[in-house]
């Protein structure tokens, strides 16, 4: 079931293909203060952003096991949604953590004043930080 409803669809500015969504994204990302490397899709078929709400959804061909961070590897759902504020990421669903065989839901990324972005989930109040140049292209 999707989390992007029909009203949020309908106030979004939605782009098509992924050569197109990884350019949106990309500056979006880079307009909120975040490293251009901090969230690395391929195949995205659709992506939509609601400028007044901050809200952002991706979708995918299918869900992928795609980054690798020190011993940490994330995976992307087909469907990824989050608001966005500058340096910060909330309500983010769609991107799991996988540290030590445990899979962890991540809520949350910020970067804070000590150039470090924090992942982090509301479950179990866990977080972890890396070194903003670990995301760095």
């Amino acid at each position: 079931m999707s989390r992007v409803t029909k009203e949020i669809k309908a106030k979004a500015e939605v782009y098509y293909g992924d050569e197109t969504c990884r350019e949106k994204f990309v500056s979006l990302l880079e307009e909120k203060g975040f490293p251009i490397g901090l969230l690395t899709f391929q195949d995205i078929q659709e992506c939509g952003y609601v400028k007044d709400t901050g809200f952002v959804g991706l979708r995918h061909k299918k869900k992928r096991e795609l980054c690798k961070l020190e011993d940490v590897v994330l995976s992307y759902d087909a469907e990824i949604t989050a608001y966005f504020e500058p340096k910060k990421i909330k309500n983010l669903t769609g991107v799991k953590a996988k540290e030590f065989l445990i899979w962890i839901t991540l809520t949350d990324i910020y970067v804070d004043q000590s150039s470090s972005i924090t992942f982090k989930t509301n479950l179990v109040g866990l977080s972890k930080s890396f070194p903003v140049s670990v995301f760095n292209v």
